[in-house]
């Protein structure tokens, strides 16, 4: 009994000592010198020292988003569970109106990249309800944490000089890049590689700004969809092209068809509550 108590205790050690050293997996100790180094490599990509000074001044480390990314959940919830819940009555009227609001901005969008409105508005509404919730976190702070964590280090250093670049072309100052805790912001909540690759001055006042401008968002949005096989004037019901291409904008399935859902009710007018209900 006694030696079942010490296995058992052992083991208990054991697991708390492996909780600890993923939670720890580097020294936060060693943040400083690691972010000069990486003020010396964005420098040497090209970004301009004035954009870099800018964009690190003052970043420290955080561990509260380690913590956030060691927690993590999946979809779990069934998709009628989930997009009962995601389709409420209240986005479907709010998508409704954006879609009479920004018709003609739509209307331009869809023929430049053959994107329709009411799934830019479905993927907007579901992502910040329309801009309200777009997380308030520093995303440097945010990318630079993840990046010095030993996790997914090469994935989130991609994401930090990408943010340095869109302080260095004039997007956004590092004062507004707020977003959520992985680094992704904006009214449809763009990584910032990807704001990089797709974001779209759409509103034509000299830069593309996802967090202020409705033009700008939801043309970028279009664009990534178009970047990644959207087909003009197809359907987007689960096994089509075009359902592949909101799974590249998120692979959960249960979300992706939510989005198609979503999307499907306002091309219908239908802004009744899902039909579980």
């Amino acid at each position: 009994m006694q030696a079942l108590l010490r296995a058992s205790v052992i083991a208990t050690l054991l697991l708390a000592a492996g909780q600890a050293t993923a939670a720890t997996c580097r020294d936060p100790a060693g943040f400083e010198k690691w972010l000069g180094d990486i003020e010396q490599e964005a420098i040497a990509q090209g970004i301009s020292p004035e954009a870099v000074s800018r964009g690190l001044s003052g970043v420290t480390f955080d561990q509260s988003i380690i913590r956030k990314d060691r927690g993590q959940g999946v979809f779990k919830q069934s998709f009628e569970q989930f997009a009962g819940r995601m389709v409420s009555p209240a986005r479907l009227k709010g998508g409704a109106n954006m879609l009479k609001k920004h018709a003609a901005t739509l209307a331009r969008i869809e023929q430049r990249y053959g994107v329709p409105g009411p799934v830019l508005v479905a993927i907007w509404g579901l992502e910040t309800d329309f801009g309200a919730v777009k997380g308030n976190l520093p995303v440097i702070r945010s990318v630079a944490t993840l990046a010095y964590d030993c996790r997914r280090s090469e994935f989130f250093q991609a994401h930090l000089f990408d943010a340095l670049r869109i302080v260095d072309r004039g997007d956004l100052s590092p004062a507004e890049m707020r977003g959520a805790w992985a680094g992704e912001m904006g009214q449809t909540q763009f990584m910032p590689s990807n704001y990089v690759k797709y974001a779209v001055d759409f509103d034509g006042d000299g830069r593309a700004d996802l967090l202020h401008s409705p033009a700008d968002v939801l043309a970028s949005t279009a664009n990534y969809l178009k970047s990644h096989g959207w087909v003009r004037g197809g359907g987007w019901e689960p096994g089509s092209q075009n359902f592949e291409a909101i799974r590249a904008w998120n692979k959960s399935q249960v979300y992706s068809q939510t989005i198609a859902y979503y999307a499907t009710r306002l091309a219908g007018g239908d802004t009744s509550t899902f039909p579980s209900q």
